[in-house]
C-alpha cells in the first residue's frame, strides 16, 4: 500500500502537499486528549484542513478563535482558587464594595481598611498591612478596580432561592426578580404583620382580614403609627422654627486628634477657636466616653460638647446642632440641643454625636480630621 493509505489507517488523511511530519502532530494531539480530556490536536487539524478549505469558507475572514475546554469539575476548582486569591486579607471574605491594596498588592475590603486606620488612631500607632507590615493610609493605598470588577462577576448564591447569580446582578435579583424574596402585605399600613415569600403574596392578600376590620379596631393601630410620625414631624418643625430666629450662625468646624497627658494616653478631638454670633467657641469630642481601651470594643461612639470661650455680661440661651460637612459622606441624624451659656456655665455636657452605627464612627476615626458643620441659634428673650 502507498504511504497515503498507511496514514489513512492511522485516522488522518493528509492534505495534498503535506509532509509526513503530520504523524507527529497526530501523536501529540492524541496524547493531549488522553491527559487533558478535551479535544485533541487531531480534531483541530481536521477543522483547519477540512472546514477551513470548504466551499463556504471565506479566505478573507479571520480564523475562528480556539477555546480551551476545562475538564468537568475544573471550573468549580477555579472559582475556589479565585475566592482564596481575591478575598480580603483581614476578614478572609470576598469584598462587597471597594477594594484597597497596600503598596505590595495585598487586598483589603473597605470595611476592614477603615477599621485598621481607626484602630491605629485609637492606639496612636502607624497602621500597617496585616500581611507584610508595610505602612498603610488613605494616601498610600489605592483602590484595585480590576479586583472589584472580577469579584462582581464571581457567582454567589441568592439567600432566598439558592440559585447562583453574578454578584453584580444579585442585588437587582433580590429586589425585583426573586420569587422567594421576603415581602410584606400591602395592608401593613393598617397593621398587617405578615411577611413571607413573594410567590405567596397574592394568595395572602386575597385572604387578609385587615381590610375587613372595623374603624374602631384600626384606630388603635393607626394611633401607634401616628406617634412615630409625630416625633419626626416635631423634629422638622423645631428646625423650621429655629430658622425663624433673628440671630443664626453656622460655620465649618474641623476636629483635630490630640492625646491626653495621662500615663495611659487617651484620644480626644478638639477644634481650633472659631467665632459665631460675635462669640468665641470651641468644640471637644471623645471616643466611647473616654473608655480606657476603646480599641478593644467593637461598638464605638463619639460624644461632643460646646464650650463658650468669650466672657459675657449676661446669659446667652442657645440651641445648636451638628450636621455632616459639605464634602463628607458620613450619615448624621439631626438632634437639637439647648443650653444657657454664662461665665459660670460655659460648657455643655457631653452629648452623643448622632451617627447611625459603629461603621460610621470608624469612618470618622480613620480620617485625618473630622469635618462637620455647626449651627447655633440664639434665643431672644
Amino acid at each position: 500500500m502507498s504511504s497515503v493509505e498507511e496514514r489513512g489507517e492511522v485516522g488522518v488523511a493528509a492534505a495534498p502537499g503535506s509532509s509526513s511530519g503530520g504523524l507527529g502532530v497526530v501523536a501529540v494531539g492524541t496524547a493531549l486528549e488522553a491527559v487533558v480530556g478535551g479535544p485533541s490536536m487531531q480534531e483541530e487539524v481536521s477543522i483547519r484542513r477540512g472546514e477551513g478549505l470548504g466551499p463556504e469558507s471565506d479566505p478573507d475572514e479571520p480564523p475562528p478563535k480556539k477555546r480551551m475546554r476545562l475538564p468537568e469539575g475544573e471550573s468549580g476548582k477555579l472559582e475556589e482558587r479565585l475566592y482564596s486569591v481575591l478575598c480580603c486579607t483581614v476578614c478572609l471574605d470576598l469584598p462587597k464594595a471597594s477594594v484597597y491594596q497596600c503598596t505590595n498588592g495585598h487586598l483589603m475590603c473597605a470595611g476592614c481598611f477603615i477599621h485598621l486606620l481607626a484602630d491605629s488612631r485609637l492606639k496612636e500607632e502607624q497602621a500597617t498591612c496585616p500581611n507584610c507590615r508595610c505602612e498603610i493610609s488613605k494616601s498610600l493605598c489605592c483602590r484595585n478596580l480590576a479586583v472589584e470588577k472580577a469579584v462582581s462577576e464571581l457567582p454567589t448564591d441568592c439567600p432566598f432561592c439558592l440559585k447562583q447569580f453574578p454578584r453584580s446582578s444579585l442585588e437587582r435579583h433580590q429586589r425585583e426578580e426573586c420569587q422567594d424574596r421576603v415581602t410584606q402585605c400591602k395592608y401593613k399600613r393598617i397593621g398587617c404583620p405578615w411577611k413571607g415569600p413573594f410567590h405567596e403574596l397574592p394568595a395572602h392578600e386575597e385572604e387578609c382580614c385587615h381590610p375587613t376590620k372595623t374603624g374602631t379596631e384600626l384606630m388603635g393601630i393607626l394611633g401607634e403609627m401616628d406617634q412615630s410620625h409625630s416625633r419626626e414631624l416635631t423634629l422638622y418643625n423645631s428646625i423650621f422654627s429655629l430658622l425663624c430666629y433673628e440671630k443664626i450662625g453656622f460655620t465649618e468646624v474641623q476636629f483635630r486628634p490630640y492625646r491626653t497627658d495621662d500615663f495611659i494616653t487617651r484620644l480626644y478631638y478638639e477644634t481650633p477657636r472659631f467665632t459665631v454670633l460675635n462669640q468665641t467657641w470651641v468644640l471637644k469630642a471623645r471616643v466611647n466616653d473616654s473608655e480606657r481601651n476603646p480599641n478593644l470594643s467593637c461598638k464605638r461612639t463619639l460624644s461632643f460638647q460646646l464650650i463658650l470661650k468669650s466672657k459675657v455680661n449676661s446669659a446667652i440661651e442657645c440651641s445648636f446642632l451638628l450636621l455632616k460637612g459639605p464634602y463628607d459622606d458620613v450619615r448624621i441624624k439631626p438632634v437639637i440641643h439647648h443650653h444657657a451659656f454664662s461665665n459660670d456655665t460655659n460648657e455643655t455636657d457631653y452629648v452623643p454625636l448622632p451617627i447611625t452605627d459603629s461603621v460610621e464612627c470608624n469612618k470618622l476615626l480613620a480620617a485625618k480630621n473630622i469635618n462637620l458643620r455647626l449651627f447655633i441659634f440664639q434665643i431672644q428673650k
